[in-house]
């Protein structure tokens, strides 16, 4: 999608740095912070969102918590919310699935 912004990112066109990066998604610092700690786990594949999932993308789902739960273990987080948003109506302003890793302690 040459219009989406985290298909962007994904990319590399944006030159953002990645705090996590494999093969299905990449993490990075949220622009707009809604806590202390906000980092963004996007999924390398298009998918609009959590309603737009198919088949076998519970598969991307899952990794997506996993490397949260690896990144917030790595900044030493005591405590943290994991976030979907789904569709305009439930907050989700980027329509590219992407998991928001949020705390304020650490």
């Amino acid at each position: 999608m040459s219009d989406c912004i985290f298909c962007k990112i994904v990319s590399g066109d944006m030159g953002t740095s990645f705090l996590h990066e494999d093969e299905f998604c990449v993490a990075f610092d949220d622009i707009n912070p809604k806590a202390d700690t906000h980092v963004l786990i996007v999924c390398k594949k298009h998918i609009p969102s959590i309603a737009d999932m198919v088949e076998g993308d519970e598969k991307i789902v899952g990794h997506m918590i996993n490397c949260a739960k690896d990144i917030a273990a790595k900044k030493g987080l005591a405590g943290y919310k994991l976030q979907f948003n789904v569709g305009e109506a439930g907050g989700q302003e980027i329509f590219h699935l992407h998991l928001h890793l949020l705390s304020n302690s650490g």
